[in-house]
């Protein structure tokens, strides 16, 4: 028996090969399939079925371009439509891998077609369940994602239901491979492990230690942020199918000269910056979005970017490729080329530039009492602006500030210090406030990590200071 885990850090999400005398099966694949081939031939194995766990919202799957390319059939299990052809397997139907079987449990909650992925050994015992988005490790899927007329209320008690009739069931022995880790907004709080035993999250999963039907929904529905604005465009896709990669990339992957550049932009073409986050500072095309590959790169690109838009790209020499596929990942396809020579290229074309201006945490900290028109911009999450923030910042979330009315409440007067968690996101955030004509700013350099032991910066925490 061979099982490995193939995890995508910037989108917290996990893919799995099972093989087993010679014969493979490949589970929620990303859209770039090379691994999965490569790891076929090195096994010597044939992928004999692509498994999907549902309709994934947060990235586009591999599952046609992998389907193509090895002629495995695409199963989904009951409740699946799509606009292509699969096979739609039953609830408990088996299918054999060598030696192995893996056994269809559908578990409708999350989505009404999510389904799990029982793995039996060769004496026939339970070894994995590969859950999907139904179960996480200390959590469960959301219950408010696209299905139909459903009310939130009402999939979480389908999801409490086949949580209790179909999966606690199961040994405690069996290891959940579930299909997504930490930061993944399928959940609302994912542990920080990519897997765990069902033993483990009987004892420690609040989901799984609800005493009732109806403790369970409240529980589960109370909290919910509002998904990424990306998800119900990546929900389509999966059902509906989407452009060969391979076709994309050639459209994508062209070079265009700074005269060639400002053509597409003076069209109307959007401008993304792949650079990391500090470079990225220190000069720019203007009008420019920053989102570093360095970081959640397609999780914001997938929040942020218009996908009714094309774009051409800024990005460090020799990352124009892995920019064009990690953008695919969660369906973004509009790439008219990208800038030859980067930013160097513009530069030394004598280009007018832009820059953010950062700072340390103490400049601020001095600027404070002296300066009327100071307003602190914190752009995390609610959920970490309220465990503790600089008293008097305003909390506006870098996924709100796409909408130009959400910065309504600026004016020219105002200077504006901007900061995240960790210097990431506020970059982005700078990007977007420059891009809508607000200059008057400046970046806190490590954001709060850096802001909250620095003297003369108050941190408070429900309206109390913090010790």
């Amino acid at each position: 028996m061979f099982v490995k885990q193939l995890y995508t850090n910037c989108l917290s999400e996990a893919a799995y090969f099972i093989e087993s005398e010679g014969e493979a099966v490949v589970i929620d694949p990303l859209r770039d399939i090379d691994a999965y081939l490569d790891l076929a031939k090195e096994r010597n194995a044939t992928i004999k079925y692509i498994f999907e766990t549902h309709f994934h919202a947060d990235f586009v799957s591999g599952h046609l371009d992998l389907a193509a390319a090895t002629q495995a059939p695409i199963v989904y299990g009951p409740e699946a439509v799509t606009s292509f052809p699969i096979y739609k397997a039953k609830d408990r139907e088996e299918f054999n891998i060598g030696k192995l079987r893996l056994q269809v449990i559908h578990t409708p909650g999350h989505t009404l077609e999510s389904t799990c992925y029982l793995l039996l050994d060769e004496q026939g015992q339970a070894n994995s369940l590969f859950t999907g988005d139904t179960l996480f490790v200390g959590d469960v899927g959301r219950p408010d994602l696209f299905s139909g007329n459903l009310t939130k209320e009402e999939l979480a008690g389908m999801l409490y239901d086949s949580l209790n009739n179909k999966i606690k069931t199961l040994p405690d022995t069996v290891t959940v491979y579930p299909a997504h880790g930490p930061g993944s907004s399928c959940g609302k709080n994912l542990g920080p492990n990519t897997f765990s035993t069902l033993g483990e999250e009987k004892a420690g999963n609040y989901a799984l230690l609800a005493n009732d039907k109806a403790s369970f929904i409240a529980e589960v529905t109370d909290g919910l942020t509002t998904p990424p604005s990306y998800f119900p465009i990546n929900a389509r896709i999966n059902k509906e199918g989407y452009d060969a990669l391979q076709e994309v990339m050639e459209k994508a992957n062209q070079p265009l000269s700074v005269e060639a550049f400002k053509a597409k932009v003076k069209e109307g073409v959007g401008i993304l910056d792949t650079r990391p986050a500090t470079e990225f500072a220190e000069g720019f095309v203007p009008g420019s979005l920053s989102i570093g590959l360095e970081g959640r790169f397609a999780e914001w690109a997938g929040s942020l970017l218009n996908f009714g838009q094309e774009i051409v790209l800024v990005t460090t020499p020799g990352q124009e490729a892995e920019t064009i596929v990690r953008l695919a990942r969660v369906g973004f396809d509009h790439v008219a080329g990208y800038l030859q020579g980067g930013y160097e290229a513009w530069v030394a074309a004598g280009e007018k530039r832009d820059m953010i201006i950062s700072i340390e945490p103490d400049e601020l900290a001095m600027d404070i009492p002296h300066d009327p028109n100071l307003v602190i911009v914190d752009v995390r999450k609610p959920a970490e602006y309220a465990d503790g923030h600089i008293k008097d910042a305003i909390n506006l979330t870098l996924s709100d500030m796409t909408d130009p009315g959400n910065l309504g409440d600026f004016d020219e007067n105002h200077n504006l210090y901007v900061h995240c968690q960790g210097g990431y996101r506020s970059i982005i955030a700078c990007s977007l406030l420059k891009r809508e004509g607000i200059h008057n700013l400046r970046n806190v350099e490590g954001g709060f990590n850096n802001m909250k032991g620095t003297n003369g910066l108050e941190v408070v925490k429900e309206n109390n200071v913090l010790n």
